[in-house]
């Protein structure tokens, strides 16, 4: 979808178009953080469908996506991933994947003491969720995510889209 949509501009006018985003029709919960960035531990989570070679794909036969998420490995995951998402164009993310999951730049904030600590373990989903899906994105993936980040005292979430 992604390369027709780059080739044909005028498709991509008519796809942009029609798309409805979905919207809960609640005020967003804004949570300040409670220390400063030097003392908060930080995991990543993405929307740009990246996992490890050797994790399940994302399901893009589904046209209303897959609401399910992967946890990444940090150590790892430079030398090892795949990116499962038909809904964007991740050619330049596939020789540089900092492009949209930062992790290099990421340790390099820790070192130079701006972020406090990193995760090692940071998360994914595949970004494009509809329908059906999005009351298990939201009633589901998201509190099963929500968890996994408390068990791994993490502080502060970076999101990435992609």
């Amino acid at each position: 979808i992604a390369k027709v949509i780059t080739r044909y501009p005028s498709f991509a006018q008519r796809f942009i178009t029609a798309y409805k985003p979905w919207e809960s029709g609640e005020a967003t919960p804004w949570a300040p953080p409670k220390k400063p960035l030097s003392e908060c531990k930080l995991a990543l989570v993405t929307t740009s469908g990246v996992h490890h070679s050797t994790q399940e794909p994302f399901d893009m036969q589904d046209e209303e996506g897959d609401p399910t998420f992967r946890t990444i490995d940090g150590a790892t995951i430079h030398s090892d991933f795949k990116i499962t998402h038909d809904y964007y164009d991740h050619s330049d993310a596939e020789k540089d994947l900092n492009i949209i999951f930062p992790l290099n730049r990421l340790e390099e904030l820790e070192s130079e003491g701006i972020i406090g600590q990193l995760s090692r373990t940071h998360y994914s989903f595949m970004g494009h969720i509809d329908g059906r899906h999005i009351a298990t994105l939201i009633g589901q993936a998201a509190q099963q995510l929500v968890e996994k980040l408390k068990q791994d005292q993490v502080d502060v979430v970076l999101l990435t889209p992609a």
